[in-house]
């Protein structure tokens, strides 16, 4: 497969459209998914091909970008994937391999029965590190309960009568003109129906609120807005139901090093000696130090690349890597002897201390004929 286009692992034309690329990958996943093929090297390496080319082939960027220039376009800078494909697979994951469960399938939006959604979302902060590294974390929240007492409805006894206000249709007519719109019904929040007497235990609301804690495991490389789903740990409905948890992850920022998709950067200070007579620095990288070689006259904001010295993908996809930005310091004074000696050194060069002379003298005289 790996000498194979994307369009051609996934078995597709190349002017498919996202539905077509989303449901050649979910059964091209399901057929070489390693659980399926455990101790099958080969069926691993179709896996993560068909992985690859999916992830690049849904994302509208990376596709244009593939398009153009092909793998070595996405190689050079072809941008960052995004959160919502990180989702999406997991997401699929879970239809495909989940068994079928309560806690399983898609997203579950409020049903017409349910007074409120059985999907909820939290977001948690993350260390810098714990976001680079992986971590276990526990996540506290606060989910929804179905009343037992009224069976969720929120009316005493379970006893309901129908919304005077739509008729029991869960939706209210407005005439504008010669034009009818529909919206929601205010009284009883699209029902249909009504408590005749609000329910004691849960004051007519129809769930109670319940705490709980989950530990989840965050996989290395996750970045700010990337989410993970938490399989049945949502809202539980009238039918005992229960929807899904999904995190939202909040990175903080670090006192060292910057983050770029999976690329760190770090501003190292040089004194302007050191860049001009060259030098060998130790800086901090995430696994321990590095030796930066400076070059003999090394500029300011001058890029030198560690490989594969940055932040493990999410998805998979190898390291990333730590770029060390430059920054040229100067003396904010100068001693008479450092004076002198700085002096003596400019004028060692000659004519090579003073480019600026030989650059301007032709624009100086044609500068003078502007005037006569």
């Amino acid at each position: 497969m790996e000498n194979l286009s994307y369009y051609e692992i996934l078995e597709i034309s190349q002017n498919a459209d996202k539905a077509t690329i989303k449901k050649a990958y979910r059964k091209l996943a399901k057929q070489w998914h390693p659980d399926r093929n455990q101790g099958d090297a080969e069926a691993e390496r179709n896996f993560k091909f068909c992985n690859e080319a999916y992830q690049v082939l849904s994302d509208d960027q990376q596709r244009s970008t593939y398009d153009r220039y092909g793998k070595e376009g996405l190689q050079n800078g072809g941008g960052r994937r995004s959160s919502s494909s990180f989702d999406d697979l997991g997401s699929m994951f879970e239809e495909m391999f989940s068994g079928g469960g309560g806690g399983g399938g898609g997203r579950r939006s409020r049903g017409p029965q349910e007074k409120y959604p059985l999907d909820m979302a939290v977001e948690i902060r993350l260390s810098f590190k714990e976001a680079v590294f992986g971590c276990d974390k526990e996540i506290d929240f606060t989910y929804k309960d179905s009343c037992n007492t009224c069976k969720g409805t929120g009316a005493k006894g379970g006893n309901v009568k129908t919304c005077s206000q739509c008729g029991g249709k869960g939706q209210v007519y407005i005439r504008q003109g010669f034009m009818t719109f529909s919206q929601t019904c205010p009284a009883c929040h699209g029902e249909g129906t009504m408590p005749g007497e609000k329910c004691s235990d849960c004051n007519g609301k129809g769930f109670e609120n319940v705490k709980e804690s989950v530990t989840i495991k965050v996989p290395a490389g996750v970045d700010t807005e990337n989410r993970l789903r938490v399989s049945g740990k949502g809202n539980i409905g009238k039918n005992g139901n229960r929807g899904d948890l999904y995190v939202t992850f909040i990175v903080a920022e670090d006192k060292t090093f910057i983050r770029n998709g999976n690329d760190v950067y770090i501003e190292v200070p040089v004194f302007f000696t050191q860049a001009v007579m060259g030098d060998a620095l130790t800086i901090p990288s995430l696994t321990g130090e590095l030796e930066l070689k400076l070059n003999i006259g090394t500029r300011d904001k001058q890029h030198f690349t560690f490989r594969g010295e940055g932040i493990e993908d999410v998805h998979g996809h190898g390291k990333g890597n730590l770029i060390a930005q430059i920054n040229i310091t100067y003396p904010k004074k100068l001693t008479d002897d450092q004076y002198d000696l700085l002096d003596q050194l400019q004028e060692s060069f000659g004519v090579e201390s003073k480019p600026h002379e030989s650059l301007f003298e032709s624009a100086f005289d044609r500068v003078k004929g502007w005037f006569k």
